[in-house]
């Protein structure tokens, strides 16, 4: 390995010589207290920014085990210290000047969800750190300018990781508080099942954002307070007891009037399958962490998925037990949006009968005498949804506003007043009795086949370099193809996107052989990630990308979006 003086003398001998020449200082260099690497070289200053990672020594960095002890504090500790690098190189970003992105220091840039990510690497045996970020290495036009390289190197990153990386000067009452915390939501998470609970939401807690484009929480919000009657009380590892609501499994219904906070309970939920950070406003809004949002999504692509189970003999002759669509309907999307959840391994579907397909969810008893059921294919999913809780133990929340049919099947009734949660169960059930379901109970549908066998896709099979792109949360571009997500919307961070991108790429060079089920497959995606981490994605490479881990619920949503996709 080289020293850091030998860097220096290169940046020396290269100094007003042409951009290539930078391509010279690529390889490791031992800093006082930390080696960095150079593991990329941009090739003109007006290309993406060069990368370049560091590594701190357990000896060296000094973090006490009982801070990463668990791996949900190792993930929080890490997230942790990637903000604080991140803040750190905002103040020194740019200090360095010249062309393009010249003097730019960038690390992954977090929400308000704890994940985990490429950016900062905890080895939870030795306790050394691995830090990547982005240099935009100076130039005058096309010319280096080593001098303001020197300082980014020399001086810059110095202080960056000194402030950042070192235990011995961060505070040490505010780690200990990170990895307190995710004990706590840990605790939490686990007391669910043992509860008979889907989900939990304390007392206190902020729901509503800042608004519908920021993810902070609204200043003045109103607090969260449980009904008496779903209220529980757990005794957290270090915050002692808290109070809050269960949301009890089986079919939760979700009513009141419009701006009343249905949805933004809703969407608490939906992010509960992650952890937040402190002063979030969520920290203690916790959800069963299989639990999908389930959605219509018109114009969305479906492989051979079996939808039969909600789409019979449809009047074109299309085999809904593998059914196949480039631009399906609200109501098969959805319709296969719930049964690829089901192949996904939830245990809980999130609705909103905003984004819902109207005759996916009810068909009202006028249109019942009207249009004969033998003459409508679609078997609405209030007939179906006491199946998949007493059948295939799925619960289900869901957000209505106009639909009172959904009274006579939920098992518990919430009504959001002024953001105030309120049980009426007992009073829907009441009223609900002048107003009976008056078709007849359903047979119980055939269970799904989930026996699709993915094989490699011609159009990446013999491609040469195929060029991934994320494009934030709302998909990932592979060479000429790209993979809609914007509706699968618990992707919190687009560097799950690209995760995913690289995700189906494994899959396709070394899972897809036409034996794997697509559960198999996504089952060995999800053993890698959690055996490997997500630098196993990027097959050897060093240099790599800013990638967040995605859960298998998503990766599935990803392989199920992909146009060529063969099974």
């Amino acid at each position: 390995m080289q020293t850091a003086a030998d860097l220096k003398a290169l940046l020396g001998r290269i100094d007003r010589r042409g951009y290539p020449a930078y391509k010279d200082t690529k390889g490791s260099y031992q800093f006082p207290g930390y080696v960095l690497s150079i593991d990329h070289v941009q090739g003109d200053p007006f290309a993406a920014p060069s990368r370049i990672s560091i590594h701190v020594s357990g000896k060296e960095a000094a973090f006490p085990a009982n801070l990463y002890r668990t791996p949900c504090q190792r993930i929080a500790l890490q997230d942790a210290l990637t903000r604080q690098f991140a803040r750190q190189a905002e103040s020194a970003s740019h200090q360095a000047r010249g062309s393009g992105h010249s003097g730019l220091i960038a690390v992954s840039r977090c929400g308000q969800e704890i994940l985990e990510r490429t950016a900062c690497q905890l080895d939870p045996k030795s306790g050394s750190i691995l830090v990547r970020l982005e240099v935009g290495f100076p130039a005058n036009g096309r010319t280096i300018n080593a001098r303001e390289l020197e300082k980014i190197l020399f001086e810059l990153l110095p202080r960056c990781v000194e402030a950042s990386l070192l235990y011995r000067r961060l505070d040490a009452k505010y780690l200990q508080a990170v990895a307190d915390l995710a004990e706590d939501q840990q605790y939490i998470r686990q007391a669910l099942t043992k509860l008979g609970l889907c989900a939990f939401v304390a007392d206190g807690s902020i729901l509503p954002r800042a608004s519908g484009v920021c993810t902070l929480a609204m200043e003045g919000g109103v607090a969260f307070r449980s009904p008496k009657e779903l209220a529980v009380t757990l005794d957290l590892p270090h915050r002692g007891p808290l109070t809050g609501m269960g949301i009890r499994r089986g079919v939760t219904l979700i009513v009141g009037g419009g701006y009343h906070g249905k949805s933004t309970l809703l969407k608490a939920l939906e992010s509960g399958v992650y952890n937040h950070i402190a002063g979030d406003g969520r920290e203690y809004v916790i959800t069963d962490d299989t639990a999908v949002k389930i959605r219509a999504e018109d114009g969305r692509s479906i492989r051979h998925t079996d939808i039969s189970m909600f789409i019979g003999a449809l009047p074109n002759g299309k085999d809904t037990a593998a059914f196949v669509s480039e631009d399906a309907s609200g109501s098969t999307s959805q319709a296969a949006n719930v049964v690829e959840g089901m192949e996904a391994g939830t245990s809980l579907l999130l609705m909103d009968e905003d984004t819902s397909a109207t005759n996916f969810m009810i068909r009202d008893e006028l249109m019942e005498r009207v249009i004969r059921r033998d003459m409508e294919p679609i078997t609405p999913f209030i007939h179906r949804v006491r199946e998949l809780y007493d059948r295939h133990g799925i619960s289900t929340v869901i957000v209505a506003g106009s639909s009172g049919a959904y009274f006579h099947v939920a098992d518990t009734i919430i009504q959001m007043d002024h953001y105030v949660p309120k049980d009426i169960t007992a009073l829907a059930k009441k009223e609900a009795q002048a107003f009976p379901l008056t078709c007849a109970p359903l047979e119980p549908a055939a269970v799904p086949a989930f026996d699709r066998r993915p094989k490699p896709s011609p159009a990446l099979r013999g491609a040469g370099r195929v060029k991934l792109k994320s494009l934030g949360r709302d998909g990932v571009s592979i060479n000429h193809e790209t993979i809609d997500l914007r509706y699968v919307e618990q992707i919190a961070d687009g560097e799950q996107t690209a995760a995913l991108g690289y995700c189906l790429l494994y899959a396709q060079n070394h899972l897809f052989d036409g034996r794997r089920t697509l559960q198999q497959v996504v089952a060995a995606l999800d053993a890698l990630l959690e055996q490997q981490g997500l630098s196993a994605l990027w097959e050897g490479s060093r240099s790599g990308a800013f990638l967040a881990r995605p859960r298998k619920q998503e990766i599935f949503a990803c392989l199920n979006r992909y146009r060529d996709l063969l099974v």
